[in-house]
């Protein structure tokens, strides 16, 4: 199938923005933002290889490993590993590895959890509390909204598949550089979705053949570099590459009362329990149209369609 390039839309990038403008000009319009000049505290300078190693010294961390950059949660293309975390950030700043578990440029992907990954959310202040120290987190959501901190470290190359959470997030690149890849909840029917994430792999060079759905898909983009702050509603997919070496820290916060998110998610991914319970009675009422032969349960279904696109669908996106 021939190639056709999706249109890019550059996403907005704003310096100087307080928290009073962030909510009353920036958050009801739900859409991504690039915000330049916050005050993020002394990590942008001070977290060089060395010191992040010298900071937090040799606790233990579980780590993502692949031989490819392109890493697959559907296909596990990936395995857990566990490292010091001195020498895990040493290794993911290397392009070429003398100890290696898979290749010698295999590359290394750090998302912090809980204590108990089951039990417990990710707060850096927790689990890298000298690092907390040199943060500051731009607080422009009420301290009750706040979820998580989540501490990443990504190698060079690395890219992570595409997905949604159920949370809105900052997304603070502390040290190096990301290009970031966004599409609107509304473009959800072209990104052949598996739970929360898009069988599409490769955004920039998609098989047609297989994804042909995909190039309707509205691609927005930015490019992060060392300070700068993305804020992510909920909802959007959201695919990164790290060019570089980099540091981040993720900032999600309940949009939604705190009643309408799913108690045992410790990632901000589970969807909400309305949402959960709604795809639950669907997927009932799609075993009972069984009971029908085809013809009939063809056109039950694309009345049972129509129906939701017209309780359901909004009409108002920019």
């Amino acid at each position: 199938m021939e190639r056709r390039e999706q249109p890019v839309v550059p996403v907005a990038r704003l310096a100087g923005v307080r928290r009073e403008q962030f909510l009353r000009d920036i958050y009801p319009r739900r859409k991504p933002v690039v915000l330049k000049g916050m005050e993020l505290g002394t990590c942008t300078t001070k977290w060089t290889v060395d010191y992040l190693s010298q900071a937090e010294g040799s606790k233990e961390v579980k780590i993502h490993v692949s031989a490819v950059p392109q890493m697959d949660f559907l296909s596990k293309n990936f395995v857990y590993r566990t490292l010091p975390f001195d020498v895990f950030v040493q290794r993911a700043a290397e392009v070429k590895h003398k100890e290696y578990f898979l290749s010698e440029d295999e590359k290394y992907y750090l998302r912090s959890v809980g204590e108990d990954a089951r039990k417990d959310i990710a707060d850096i202040r927790k689990q890298f509390p000298v690092l907390a120290e040199d943060v500051q987190i731009p607080e422009y959501f009420e301290k009750e909204q706040f979820f998580s901190s989540v501490f990443r470290i990504s190698s060079a190359g690395l890219q992570l598949w595409t997905h949604y959470d159920v949370m809105d997030n900052f997304l603070i690149q502390v040290t190096g550089k990301k290009r970031v890849v966004l599409y609107s909840p509304r473009d959800a029917p072209y990104l052949y979705l598996s739970g929360t994430k898009s069988k599409v792999l490769d955004v920039d060079n998609p098989d047609l053949e297989k994804y042909p759905l995909f190039v309707k898909a509205k691609r927005y983009q930015c490019f992060l570099e060392a300070g700068d702050v993305l804020f992510i509603p909920a909802l959007w997919f959201h695919n990164v590459i790290s060019e570089e070496f980099g540091v981040a820290l993720n900032v999600f916060w309940k949009h939604l009362p705190a009643e309408s998110y799913d108690k045992s998610d410790t990632y901000g991914n589970k969807d909400p329990t309305a949402a959960s319970r709604a795809i639950q009675i669907l997927d009932r009422a799609l075993k009972t149209l069984e009971e029908l032969p085809e013809e009939y349960r063809d056109f039950y279904a694309r009345r049972m369609v129509l129906r939701i696109q017209e309780k359901a669908y909004r009409n108002d996106y920019g």
